[in-house]
């Protein structure tokens, strides 16, 4: 390592962490912590319905990766009120980010929408929202109603991607393109509404190099954020099957935090990691079984930069090249 590499080293550590985490970006936006409330508005997706297909994604439940507290028939405005109550006891907080978490939030008419956001903003202490969505379920329309927010609120927009490699897209059932996902991209930019894009590490046919080559092209686009999250495997689900036929094998704990360091490592300084683990329900988790202990690989993570001495931009080099998805 240089010289000037070891200065700027320090001088990163010196009022950094090793990477941009989400709880500072958040604290030293607002000034104090704010903490993020999911909610099921009682969607679903067109991955599901029929639409695409009926099988969804292979590593989705029936849940869509969500509570299920809509089926159950509590409302958005009672989700939060009572996701509240958590979070003041925990962390004292008194301001909120409504996660639109379960399946496709944007998978409805502008209308509908409409009246989610609202019914989720009217509560008390609310800073703004996090909406999930596929790239397929977003058109103008859809981005001028979230963009009339943005004046008064923080609002991130969460595209599930996974991965640049089409292959990989199609292995799990994802039903949209990486083309899908840079328009989608392309109509966002510009307009006020933050961009986190959703990766898992780990997909069935990729090996690490497959993993950081979506860390490159990721980096050089206009994105604001990113969340990491290993293929685990979840009950009752099409990876499920393919898991109990001995067909797939999830990545190992210690690949998985080498994979997510070099992953940061790739990835400019702007971007802020919103996550860089999942943490299953352990009553619905098959394996891997350490996927459950998120803190112990939270802390692996961390210990892992120490060793290395490295940082978020530490091997990350403005690509010349056209961003495009690279050949499979």
């Amino acid at each position: 390592m240089t010289k000037n590499l070891k200065q700027d080293t320090k001088e990163f550590m010196d009022h950094k962490k090793r990477y941009s985490d989400y709880n500072t970006y958040l604290r030293e936006l607002f000034g104090q912590r704010i903490q993020k409330i999911s909610v099921d508005a009682g969607l679903t997706c067109p991955n599901r319905d029929g639409v695409l297909s009926k099988k969804g994604c292979i590593y989705c439940n029936s849940k869509g990766s969500g509570s299920g507290l809509a089926a159950k028939g509590m409302s958005i405005k009672d989700q939060i009120e009572a996701g509240k109550i958590g979070a003041i006891k925990k962390y004292k907080a008194k301001k909120f980010l409504a996660y639109f978490q379960s399946y496709s939030n944007t998978y409805t008419s502008v209308d509908h929408m409409q009246q989610m956001y609202d019914e989720a903003l009217s509560c008390e202490g609310m800073a703004g929202m996090s909406i999930g969505t596929r790239p397929d379920c977003i058109d103008v329309q859809k981005l001028d109603l979230i963009q009339s927010y943005v004046q008064k609120y923080l609002v991130w927009l969460e595209y599930g991607l996974q991965s640049v490699h089409e292959k990989s897209l199609e292995r799990i059932n994802r039903g949209h393109t990486f083309e899908d996902f840079l328009k989608a991209v392309g109509l966002t930019v510009g307009r006020g509404i933050h961009i986190c894009t959703h990766v898992i590490l780990g997909l069935p046919g990729e090996d690490r190099q497959m993993m950081l080559e979506t860390a490159r092209i990721l980096a050089d686009l206009p994105i604001d954020g990113i969340k990491l999250h290993l293929l685990y495997v979840i009950k009752d689900t099409l990876l499920d099957e393919l898991y109990l036929k001995g067909e797939y094998s999830p990545m190992a704990q210690e690949d998985y935090v080498q994979t997510v360091c070099d992953f940061i490592e790739y990835l400019p300084e702007r971007i802020i990691i919103q996550r860089i683990t999942g943490d299953p329900h352990v009553d619905e988790l098959r394996a891997p079984e350490w996927a459950g202990r998120y803190r112990q690989t939270f802390n692996m993570i961390q210990q892992t930069f120490e060793k290395r001495n490295s940082y978020q931009g530490i091997r990350y080099k403005k690509s010349t090249a056209k961003d495009s998805p690279p050949a499979d």
